[in-house]
């Protein structure tokens, strides 16, 4: 059953522009392992996280570092979560959370779907 859908887009040189202007987000967006990827990359899992947090809801107080896009063996992403966000699944009853991610022509997008 879905518990939720969240979709969100991001351009990539706005997103460049705003970390060059205030270098202190990285930190506070993304784990140290996500942090060190190419700004695409950190823009579609900025992406990712709010598409994430529609589909919970949107609730108040989750903490960004408490989503970590991740990549398996064959190079398909999913969040690993923890604190705040695991909470916020385990209140709805989210057992699965499928993601997908794209980065082209400027624009980074991801599209986020919540399953019990």
């Amino acid at each position: 059953m879905i518990i939720g859908v969240g979709i969100d887009v991001c351009d990539v040189e706005r997103f460049a522009a705003t970390i060059d202007r205030r270098p202190g987000l990285v930190k506070r967006l993304f784990t140290s392992t996500e942090a060190t990827r190419p700004v695409a990359s950190l823009a579609a899992r900025f992406a990712a996280k709010e598409a994430l947090a529609k589909a919970l809801g949107a609730p108040s107080g989750m903490s960004w570092l408490d989503a970590e896009i991740v990549t398996d063996d064959e190079g398909r992403p999913g969040f690993a979560i923890a604190g705040t966000v695991a909470a916020r699944a385990a209140e709805l009853g989210v057992t699965e959370i499928h993601v997908s991610l794209s980065h082209d022509a400027g624009i980074a997008s991801a599209f986020v779907i919540c399953e019990r």
